[in-house]
């Protein structure tokens, strides 16, 4: 980005903003994996910047003077997170076997319910809100995705390569079933039969399942 400056002459002479220092970076960055622990055990609602300040370690001050508010904050993990959320279905190839381009996407799905509790609570709990500062994305990002990897699954299963089942509600399944983890984290932690790793035997499972579910 730029900013305008005026010459002698009294035109307008483009220059470069200053670019963050890299204290400024770091601090921004932990700012905002402070907001996500914050954001994900309490809400959007339940949060606040003395909670955020504290979980990062530095002032509420500081916290204000990189980001106006509690929602400027949750805004912009937000919009990092809506990237990370959909490559996995964005990368379903029309070119590769449909039966094991949508067990990768399922493998992929419990692969971040794994990595990413965090977010996958952040985003649940937007949504549960009503999604009040994520509606937009999901109407410019999401819903599109959507739509065009449906019509991939309908057009594999008019194909006869999957067995015939609402792709949407497919999709919703998937989410259902592999975001689960990540979600309700502490109750699947309680009832886990391995203490080491509460998702040992999800993906072979969920391979099974879908796999029966889709093999025409």
């Amino acid at each position: 980005m730029t900013h305008s400056e005026t010459a002698k002459d009294g035109t307008q002479n483009a220059t470069p903003e200053k670019k963050p220092s890299r204290i400024q970076l770091r601090n921004r960055k932990r700012i905002l994996d402070a907001a996500l622990e914050v954001f994900s055990q309490f809400g959007y609602r339940g949060a606040t910047l003395d909670q955020i300040a504290k979980e990062a370690g530095l002032s509420k001050p500081n916290i204000l003077y990189y980001f106006d508010g509690k929602e400027a904050i949750h805004v912009a993990l937000l919009n990092t997170l809506m990237e990370t959320w959909l490559d996995p279905l964005a990368e379903l190839n029309p070119a590769g076997d449909p039966l094991e381009e949508v067990l990768s996407y399922i493998h992929r799905k419990v692969q971040m319910s794994r990595e990413f509790p965090r977010e996958s609570r952040l985003f649940a709990n937007e949504i549960l809100q009503g999604a009040p500062r994520m509606k937009p994305h999901l109407l410019s990002g999401l819903k599109p995705l959507v739509d065009e990897k449906s019509a991939l699954l309908q057009d594999w299963m008019d194909q006869g390569k999957l067995a015939r089942v609402d792709p949407r509600h497919l999709l919703y399944s998937i989410w259902a079933t592999t975001q689960h983890y990540a979600d309700f984290e502490v109750q699947v932690g309680i009832l886990s039969a391995s203490e080491k790793d509460p998702l040992e035997g999800a993906e072979a499972y969920l391979d099974t399942m879908f796999r029966k579910l889709l093999t025409p």
